[in-house]
Parts: C-alpha cells; structure tokens; sequence
C-alpha cells in the first residue's frame, strides 16, 4: 500500500470539498486557503508538490482540479474520517463535536484500509441490527 503524506491528504480533502459547491469541480486557490486556514503561498507550494504527484489539474496563477487518483484519495480519506466519527459518536457515545473532528482529523491519516473496512462493517452491522 502507497503511503500518502498527511498534508497531501488534507489538501485534496479540501479540494474536494470545495470542488462540491463549483460547476466543474474547480476551485480558487484562496479557497483551500480558507478552507485550511492556511496562508495563500502555502496552498501554491502544495500545489506544485500535488501536480507532481498526478494528483491535481493545475497551472499556477489557475483554479485547480483533482484528478481521478486525487479524486480516489480524497473520498478514502474522507471515508475513514467519517467511519472514525460514527465509531466515536454512535459505538463509543462521545458527544464533543470539537474534540471529536480533531481527533477524526488526526486517526484518519494513520488507520490502515483493512481498520477502515472493519469500521464501515460494524456500521453496517448496527444498521442492519437496527432494522
């Protein structure tokens, strides 16, 4: 298994997210900078690391795409995050939205596919337990 850096990870999030309020899937570059609270310079020197790695459609001074490897990566991670959030809130009982996505946050990067897919079928153990 390819081993994607964190803030790789957190940027093609971001885009993605962002991606899902524009037409076409592009977005600005001050965007992820609000997105991530980060500084403008910082998200272009990102950029050119994630084109680099065929992970993004972009030319500087240019709104940016994900590409279909970078699309994948950011719905793994997004996955994780949110199998990791339904574990602690609906399995564990935590209610502390802030610490919570924090945590999330920070889990995510680190749980391997196989604790991934364990965690999306207890969810899908519940559900099916509820019915």
């Amino acid at each position: 298994m390819l081993q994607i850096r964190e803030t790789y990870e957190d940027y093609l999030k971001a885009i993605y997210t962002a991606s899902k309020k524009h037409r076409g899937g592009w977005v600005s570059n001050s965007e992820i900078s609000n997105f991530l609270k980060v500084r403008p310079s910082s998200v272009s020197s990102m950029l050119y690391k994630l084109k680099e790695k065929n992970y993004i459609n972009w030319f500087p001074r240019k709104s940016v795409r994900l590409t279909a490897e970078g699309k994948r990566i950011a719905l793994t991670t997004i996955n994780k995050y949110n199998n990791l959030k339904h574990f602690f809130e609906d399995v564990l009982g935590v209610d502390n939205k802030f610490e919570l996505e924090e945590l999330c946050c920070k889990i995510e990067h680190s749980i391997t596919p196989e604790i991934s897919e364990a965690l999306e079928n207890l969810s899908l153990k519940e559900i099916q337990e509820n019915i």
